[in-house]
């Protein structure tokens, strides 16, 4: 119902009353600066926006399977912030509805929840392991992928090195 991206973005929340916020707990997970060699991401091949929840149980889901198989060695990021105010138009169903409920008259809608808008090529979120990792880092991607309404493919990457100055 909320996949795909209708309208403006509707994101200032300083004008809203009562927005939630957004289910996902934590961003970063594991450990930040390590012998990382692969950096494995998930990116989203159409337009669309994720819902917080589905990014959350998407980052339960990686977390999960990779602790489990690599231990300690991974870095887990999640490159979306869910900006985005979902509204919905409560309707009320049942007997004596009609007298209660105003149909669509003035319906703008109460907000429910925050979502991420992402386009082609957006990356979703990303591992960052060693070599001897990358196909749990993979598999983990694959089951986090399968939480999100969007169509997604893997993809993997050295990590590239900072210049230190």
């Amino acid at each position: 119902m909320y996949r795909e991206i209708r309208g403006h973005a509707y994101t200032r929340k300083e004008y809203m009353g009562g927005v939630p916020d957004p289910r996902i707990s934590r961003f970063d997970f594991g450990k930040q600066d390590g012998p990382w060699e692969v950096e494995v991401s998930l990116v989203v091949n159409e337009s669309g926006q994720i819902r917080s929840t589905a990014l959350e149980a998407a980052r339960i889901t990686a977390t999960r399977y990779i602790s489990k198989m690599a231990g300690n060695a991974y870095y887990i990021k999640i490159r979306l912030y869910p900006h985005q105010v979902l509204r919905e138009n409560k309707v009320a169903t049942g007997a004596g509805a009609d007298r209660i409920s105003d149909g669509m008259r003035l319906a703008f809608g109460v907000p429910i929840g925050t979502a991420a808008r992402t386009w082609p090529g957006t990356k979703v979120m990303s591992i960052r392991t060693t070599a001897a990792n990358k196909g749990h880092a993979q598999e983990a991607i694959r089951k986090a992928g399968s939480k999100l309404a969007s169509p997604s493919r893997i993809l993997v990457e050295p990590v590239r090195l900072k210049k230190r100055s």
